[in-house]
């Protein structure tokens, strides 16, 4: 009988540092991808509730790697001015607010409302296009994606690969817990929106509080058939993103 020639395929690079780095430590896994990227790669943050902890560990890292945040002209105040505040608290030097085209906003949304008629829309022009934009010159990039905030993120590896780049999710093991032990241990400033039951936040117009027993993200999106805005969407060269959440 005759055997067809097989040949392995070998191991991405990201699903090689996938099994390594599966059970380490988040700064491990962070020391790793500056080891691996340097200056090709940067980390993405909303600066929501739960970003300070990661945010720490970059300072303890490297404070000079690119931080990205998107403005994404919907953001809550206390949003804003927590993100000045904390880069400033944790020394991080180099952190760039990415927004969108004035002449997306102004073709697509003149009066700030799409939000109202379109949620997939407002996304796509406010967060997914200008990250995309921004990670251009990037090889690789971290995320705050954790396993325990549910949904497709229960089955979030620590190192993947999407549209042609590596994403460290350093947090993906971690839970509550973890996350507020840590933030005990470094006396990490809280988002001020925390204390008044906002558990996770994006734009104001989408984001509520939660109530007692709900889902850590049941307040993005209330009452619609969405859970992420799509910058964690795979999706093919010259495709339309396909919505699908914080970072």
């Amino acid at each position: 009988m005759a055997y067809d020639n097989v040949t392995a395929r070998e191991p991405s690079m990201a699903e090689r540092l996938d099994a390594e780095l599966r059970d380490a430590h988040p700064i491990e896994i962070l020391r790793a991808a500056v080891a691996h990227y340097g200056g090709r790669l940067a980390l993405v943050s909303s600066f929501g509730a739960e970003s300070a902890v990661l945010l720490h560990m970059l300072s303890q890292v490297q404070p000079d790697t690119p931080v990205l945040f998107l403005d994404t002209g919907h953001l809550f105040g206390q949003t804003l001015d927590y993100r000045k505040q904390l880069a400033a608290h944790l020394g991080l030097t180099n952190v760039r607010d990415i927004r969108p085209l004035y002449q997306d906003l102004a073709t697509a949304d003149p009066q700030a409302k799409l939000w109202q008629t379109d949620t997939d829309a407002c996304c796509r022009i406010r967060k997914v296009e200008p990250l995309d934009r921004a990670l251009g010159d990037f090889a690789a990039w971290i995320t705050g994606r954790k396993r325990f905030h549910g949904g497709d993120r229960l089955r979030l590896r620590v190192v993947e690969e999407a549209d042609g780049k590596v994403k460290f999710n350093p947090l993906a093991n971690w839970g509550k817990a973890e996350l507020d032990a840590y933030a005990a241990e470094h006396e990490l400033p809280a988002h001020p929106l925390v204390a008044q039951g906002f558990p996770s936040i994006g734009c104001w117009p989408c984001t509520q509080p939660v109530a007692e027993g709900e889902d850590v993200r049941a307040g993005r999106w209330k009452g619609l058939d969405k859970t992420e805005c799509g910058i964690h969407v795979a999706r093919a060269p010259g495709a339309v993103t396909d919505m699908g959440g914080d970072i």
